[in-house]
């Protein structure tokens, strides 16, 4: 991070490198496997169960009591889904993410406490839950995500076909072919198919200690042009840089993330309670494979030994297809591919802290119900399709996400008693200046700086989650003589960060009285989505006057 250290910001938050690990791989987005009946086959988009596997050594769990849940099959409408045959990089062969979970265990297995967990809270009848997610589907094939805390917009995402396949690609597996290995850079450049090279750093590198005499061998010494080699993608392409990549594959399952060839891989989510983590620890000594690493998510909670079992055999399978399509593909190749953009995101944050996910397009909320139904059919009631028409207002409109949505373009952002902030972002940082613009105060004025700060704290975290800013941010907060007031205030932004799950690492105020800060990159951000470059000024955002400058030549 720092911009983009993990285990910097693990640090500053009391981590382990387990933990790192973990959430490293939780928030990388990868997808959700199945077994599905029959033999597999290369390249099916479900591998099938097998008798016994190498990671328990035992036959599935037999069906008796349990019902059977079939979730739908994914479409290509807004991005990511089954490509089209004929497509480049031969898609049609690719294994695609499982959106079907078939096999779920049935509510009835578990007890009454372990139920209402899973359910979440209730009030007057309906689900409660601090978060709401509004999916808007246009007639062109954009897809509009919105996600409300409370009645407050906080984060937005904006999906085609298009921008999916091209852009939104991470957690993908592709067979790559290095195209140049940089030895000053510690990096290589690497042909994976898409538009533009893929980078792979030294430390992403996988290699057998054995096989070389250096503790810390160069990256010439491990890589050479032209070799094949398996990697994924770890960031996206933003920009005029390609897409970061890994040789250290994983792989996520509903409860497990799977990490094969890492068998000293280990870890369990430090957010899940000791005594839970001491119970996954005692059930996971018998799934552990022998050749790949194992970590357990937070989403883990509560689950049984047989669901973390199928999930493990799960992966297995999964990886077994992954790895047979590499063995008989050419370099720059498509191996496992991603679902859709509204899908990935269901799978990802989808929980009880949800009130409800709303859709205003029948087709995607057949397919939304149905994955929920499979993977947690204790939410599928939270679901819900929207008809416009017997509405009689837009989705956006009736929970005010357009106006929202409008303000957040903007470079300035009023704040409630009258101050305001401005963002502005350059090549290098993104620079937020604070004002008390309308703010007069009542009392004095290291009150009334104080008072405004705390606003701009709280308006400053929501709009970079928001607008999806990276990188180094800078803000400049109006200066406090009290050391007590510059306290609490940082003590009021790491709090409103902490509800932000992208990484961040902030600093103190510095003697200028600036506050310097890290998020990670995740995509382009909001503005870079719904706008296009100025063809008059080129995004300088002025023109020059010609005829000022002609005598001058």
């Amino acid at each position: 991070m720092a911009g983009e250290d993990w285990n910097d910001a693990a640090a500053d938050r009391g981590l382990t490198s387990d933990d790192v690990a973990a959430d490293a791989r939780e928030d990388a987005g990868l997808a959700e496997r199945t077994p599905a009946a029959g033999k597999p086959k290369i390249g099916d988009s479900r591998p099938a169960p097998v008798t016994a596997t190498a990671a328990t050594g035992a036959a599935p769990a037999a069906k008796t009591g349990r019902r059977r849940r079939r979730g739908g099959r994914g479409r290509n409408k807004s991005g990511g889904g089954a490509p089209t045959a004929g497509s480049t990089n031969n898609r049609d062969d690719v294994v695609h993410a499982d959106l079907g979970v078939g096999d779920s265990y049935a509510l009835e297995d578990l007890d009454e406490e372990a139920l209402a967990r899973r359910r979440g809270r209730t009030r007057k009848g309906r689900p409660a839950g601090r978060y709401l997610m509004c999916v808007h589907v246009r007639p062109d094939g954009h897809t509009h995500i919105a996600l409300l805390e409370g009645r407050v917009l906080v984060e937005h995402e904006v999906a085609t076909a298009e921008r999916d396949a091209d852009l939104s690609i991470d957690g993908n597996i592709y067979l790559g072919r290095v195209q140049n290995v940089l030895p000053g850079m510690e990096a290589a450049f690497i042909d994976i198919g898409t538009p533009k090279n893929g980078v792979l750093y030294r430390g992403d590198v996988a290699y057998d200690p054995e096989e070389v005499e250096e503790k810390q061998p160069r990256i010439e010494r491990l890589l050479k042009n032209g070799q094949s080699v398996v990697v994924q993608v770890t960031k996206n392409p933003i920009g005029a840089k390609g897409a970061r990549l890994t040789q250290e594959v994983s792989l996520a399952g509903r409860f497990v993330v799977m990490v094969p060839g890492q068998p000293t891989t280990y870890g369990i989510s430090k957010r899940l309670p000791d005594d839970e983590r001491k119970r996954l620890r005692r059930v996971l000594e018998d799934l552990r494979p022998p050749d790949a690493g194992l970590i357990v998510r937070t989403a883990a909670e509560g689950a049984t030994a047989e669901e973390l079992e199928r999930d493990v055999r799960r992966l297995r399978d999964q990886w077994e297809q992954i790895s047979a399509l590499a063995a008989r593909s050419k370099p720059a190749r498509l191996l496992y591919q991603e679902p859709t953009l509204s899908l990935r995101l269901l799978r990802e944050e989808f929980t009880k802290e949800y009130r409800g996910v709303i859709i205003d397009d029948r087709g995607l909320f057949e397919e939304a119900h149905a994955y929920v139904e499979a993977i947690a059919p204790e939410l599928a009631d939270r679901v819900e399709f929207y008809d416009e028409a017997e509405e009689g207002i837009p989705l956006f409109e009736k929970h005010h996400v357009h106006e929202q949505l409008l303000k957040a373009l903007d470079r300035k952002v009023w704040l409630p008693s009258g101050g305001s902030i401005v963002i502005e972002r350059t090549e290098a940082l993104t620079v937020v200046d604070v004002n008390t613009g309308k703010n007069v105060g009542k009392s004095n004025l290291e009150e009334t700086v104080f008072r405004n700060n705390l606003e701009a704290a709280d308006e400053v975290a929501r709009h970079l989650r928001l607008r999806d800013i990276g990188g180094i941010i800078v803000i400049d907060f109006i200066d406090m003589e009290i050391r007590a007031n510059r306290e609490a205030l940082m003590r009021a932004f790491r709090d409103a960060l902490a509800r932000d799950k992208t990484r961040t690492q902030v600093f103190d105020v510095s003697e200028l009285g600036l506050v310097e800060m890290t998020r990670k990159r995740v995509s382009e951000g909001l503005i870079e989505s719904v706008s296009a470059i100025c063809p008059e000024c080129n995004g300088r955002g002025y023109l020059i006057d010609e005829a000022l400058m002609d005598d001058l030549k």
